[in-house]
């Protein structure tokens, strides 16, 4: 069974993340799925509202470091990257339904989705800095403007993990639910909003977001160069091997 799951029905198209024995862990073909789904959504007509979910007891836990390892993400093209132009780009509105940890990317994709409802043992966090790497997905941008420069910088610099109520508090989540309860609410959500006038929906979505897409690529493009110019230094290097050994990394030297 595919570690990605892709439903349409009654105008709502499903991503599903189908990879629990890893956490849910991201690989480079999760991502060529993704993307493909998520272009497929952008231009298909019959698509109105994407939905991502993940299990009951975890949404993702970020990147797959042994595929990410052996397959770095690399120029424009890397699947990761057109996931990210995808979900960013997609005129349609994006529901997320989170649950247990989401880590790294499993938060930062939550800033492109219109509604995220979050069971109550939803955990997100965005440990880029403690791979000796730096923020994606715009993040660098999105956060400061949802959160306020403090907290972001609590939640990009430090790394550490906060919980549903304090995303609710900062924006970032719509509704805390029991985690048995919340993918169902978000397709229920999504049939809602399939219901309405595209055009309205889809118009309103534009306007909302304020004409900041082109801010949004570049920020997307000027990370995108840092962070792989970052994967190949020291301190990544030693974060990556830290990992893969189960040790806590030592970067006094670096």
């Amino acid at each position: 069974m595919s570690d990605i799951l892709v439903h349409t029905e009654a105008g709502v198209c499903t991503i599903s993340f189908n990879r629990l024995s890893r956490k849910n862990s991201i690989t480079s073909d999760m991502y060529a799925a993704m993307a493909e789904a998520m272009q497929a959504a952008n231009t298909d007509a019959a698509i109105r509202v994407v939905v991502i979910q993940g299990d009951e007891t975890i949404f993702s836990a970020g990147n797959d470091i042994g595929d990410f390892l052996e397959k770095p993400p690399s120029g424009e093209d890397a699947p990761v990257f057109r996931f990210l132009r995808n979900i960013a780009a997609c005129p349609k509105p994006i529901i997320a339904a989170v649950n247990g940890p989401a880590v790294g990317i499993g938060t930062t994709l939550l800033f492109h989705c219109d509604l995220v409802y979050a069971g109550d043992n939803a955990a997100f966090s965005m440990p880029f800095v403690n791979l000796g790497l730096c923020p994606e997905a715009a993040s660098s941008l999105l956060v400061p403007q949802m959160f306020g420069y403090h907290r972001a910088a609590e939640a990009l610099l430090l790394g550490e993990a906060f919980f549903a109520e304090a995303a609710l508090e900062v924006g970032l989540v719509n509704k805390i639910l029991p985690p048995t309860e919340t993918n169902a609410f978000a397709q229920a959500q999504a049939r809602k909003l399939a219901a309405k006038p595209l055009s309205a929906v889809m118009a309103t979505k534009r306007l909302m977001k304020g004409g900041q897409a082109d801010a949004v690529a570049q920020r997307m493009a000027e990370e995108g160069q840092s962070f792989g110019r970052m994967l190949r230094e020291p301190a990544a290097r030693e974060a990556f091997t830290a990992f893969m050994e189960k040790r806590k990394p030592d970067f006094s030297k670096l």
